[in-house]
């Protein structure tokens, strides 16, 4: 059976205690997106100021991840999350008060943004695998796959549970439930302290910063690209489902999407490869662009969720191999820096991707912005193909993992 491969991990002590938490952050932070959209366009009627206040928000974010990931690595998850998790749902909560008092909208593009000076959970949940499977990499690779599958399950839920609590309460209902559930989450999470990687002493930790190391900047660039399908996405959704009278109908566009991924990362998950990382980081770019061109000719909303549940089984295979690449290229001193580095890139495209998609929906219209997402596939595929050779050079000089500040390998991944 393929979920029998996924049976050990869940036998660790002290992982179904993390795992559980860290699955209640994943769900609320996959309702920001959307909800801050349905909030904005409902209240202001505006997809570009929501998509530009999303914007915003994410490029923070993605500014903060790899500042805040080295912090936890220098620090410990505990001494970080909590605080930065305390402030991030304080201003959260700002943003649905302001929202709701008709406050001018400088001041939702504010609060918001600050919101976004958060703990991100997939880093700090892949730091606690790579510490626990650090000399077993074909687990590890299993760990990672489930990660990818729970991230992809909250993005089946979470926007769906944004845009019902929307629509059927009042449009800052997603985004309130949103930042309490990510709260909890977090608290739960920490928790867990038994599986908290160890801090690495300061006169054992490698000089330099994670981005610097070679390829990362490759990796980045085409999550970058990847994050645009996904900002464009997400944004194109709901302006099909609301110009086609069916605003509802964005949720199920956008979990067939994540189902689609989820289904491909369990099965992706439950096998082993023995081909280069880099190779299936290339052959999903190219998955992803050609799954995703189709939503450009058919028009059905039907067909279009039909379309996307296919090309969200190229995701989570590169999501998988892209985080599992990330954590090779780093020592293990930067583990969670690196993979900050790594989601950074995804955000920054979903903020671009989030941005373009509003504009282009008001100059092109609707079903005509996934013009935006399916350029930026075809980005990925080139950034892809043109350092194929600098990002195998590189992978090959780490061939078993990790490098410890000591300049010894863990073998931490496949």
């Amino acid at each position: 059976m393929v979920l029998a491969a996924y049976r050990p991990l869940l036998q660790i002590p002290g992982a179904l205690r993390f795992l559980g938490g860290s699955a209640l952050a994943r769900i609320g932070g996959a309702m920001f997106g959307v909800s801050i959209i349905v909030m904005v366009s409902s209240r202001r009627d505006s997809f570009s100021l929501a998509g530009a206040i999303s914007a915003v928000a994410i490029l923070v974010l993605a500014a903060a991840g790899p500042i805040l990931g080295r912090l936890v690595d220098k620090r410990g998850q505990r001494r970080v999350v909590i605080p930065f998790a305390t402030w991030s749902t304080a201003c959260g909560l700002a943003t649905v008060a302001l929202s709701w008092a008709g406050a001018p909208s400088w001041t939702l593009f504010v609060t918001y943004a600050l919101s976004a000076i958060l703990p991100e959970m997939g880093p700090l949940s892949r730091a606690r695998w790579a510490y626990l499977f650090a000399d077993e990499p074909d687990r590890l690779h299993t760990a990672m796959s489930l990660e990818q599958v729970m991230d992809e399950a909250s993005f089946v839920i979470g926007p769906v549970l944004g845009i019902m609590l929307a629509t059927l309460w009042f449009p800052e209902a997603g985004l309130l439930v949103a930042f309490l559930i990510y709260f909890a989450g977090n608290v739960a999470f920490v928790s867990a302290r038994a599986t908290e990687p160890p801090v690495i002493a300061h006169e054992d930790r490698p000089g330099g910063y994670a981005v610097r190391r070679p390829g990362m900047l490759v990796v980045a660039a085409v999550l970058a690209m990847v994050g645009m399908i996904f900002g464009g996405n997400e944004v194109v959704a709901v302006a099909v489902a609301k110009e086609a009278g069916q605003e509802g109908f964005s949720s199920v566009i956008l979990a067939l999407f994540a189902l689609g991924s989820t289904i491909s990362g369990v099965a992706f998950g439950a096998r082993v490869f023995r081909s280069t990382m880099t190779r299936r980081f290339l052959l999903a770019a190219i998955g992803m662009f050609v799954l995703e061109a189709p939503a450009l000719i058919v028009t059905n909303l039907w067909a279009i969720a039909v379309v996307m549940f296919v090309a969200g089984s190229a995701t989570a295979p590169m999501l998988i191999t892209a985080m599992s690449l990330s954590q090779k290229l780093v020592p293990a001193a930067l583990v969670t820096e690196g993979m900050a580095v790594a989601i950074t890139g995804i955000l920054i495209g979903i903020s671009t991707g989030a941005a373009l998609g509003g504009w282009a929906i008001e100059h092109w219209g609707a079903h005509e912005a996934y013009a935006v997402p399916v350029t930026a596939g075809a980005v990925a595929v080139l950034l892809a193909v043109v350092n194929y050779r600098r990002l195998e050079a590189a992978e090959a000089a780490n061939p078993a993992g990790l490098v410890d500040a000591d300049g010894v390998q863990d073998p931490v991944t496949s």
